[in-house]
């Protein structure tokens, strides 16, 4: 395939140990266990398999969620699995999940306001004015109007919560 994965992962694995009781030893889970693809820019990777194959705990690596018990992935040519804390923050502006449920994964008791300014009140430094501009923008950009800023999840269809912003490339 020509140019750069956007996305690479080699034997990616992911294992917990599980305490099995009071006099027994620790039991290995093994949640991933040796994934490897490419994603290239312009494609799609479709995810799939039985519950608990493991689909979610993948997600949670490569949004740099949870790190990988071993194997390494890269995000768009910089070095993911292992990078310091200030790479990290970096690339997490670069992934995000879109979940296939997206009702389960918004707040109900919160504006959708309130819940586009949270991830900024955490990793920015931004004032009050500046995350509710920037969250207006952000609506915006994947065409909802600015009198959607004060709803909650429950008055948007399923396709309206599920926008995402990701550029077209």
């Amino acid at each position: 395939m020509t140019g750069h994965a956007i996305l690479e992962a080699r034997d990616l694995t992911r294992h917990y140990e599980v305490k099995a009781g009071v006099f027994a030893k620790p039991r290995t889970l093994k949640a991933l266990d040796g994934v490897s693809f490419e994603l290239h820019r312009g494609k799609s990777l479709a995810v799939v398999g039985e519950s608990g194959c493991g689909k979610s705990t993948l997600a949670r690596l490569i949004t740099l969620i949870e790190p990988p018990t071993a194997g390494d992935f890269t995000l768009d040519g910089v070095a993911a699995s292992g990078a310091d804390r200030r790479t990290v923050r970096t690339l997490r502006h670069k992934v995000q999940m879109v979940f296939q449920d997206p009702y389960g994964s918004l707040n109900p008791r919160k504006k959708v306001g309130t819940i586009l300014e949270e991830p900024l009140a955490i990793n920015t430094d931004k004032n009050a004015a500046e995350r509710k501009e920037a969250a207006l923008a952000m609506m915006d950009l994947v065409g909802l109007r600015r009198e959607h800023y004060g709803r909650f999840p429950h008055m948007f269809s399923g396709g309206q919560r599920q926008r995402s912003p990701l550029p077209a490339r």
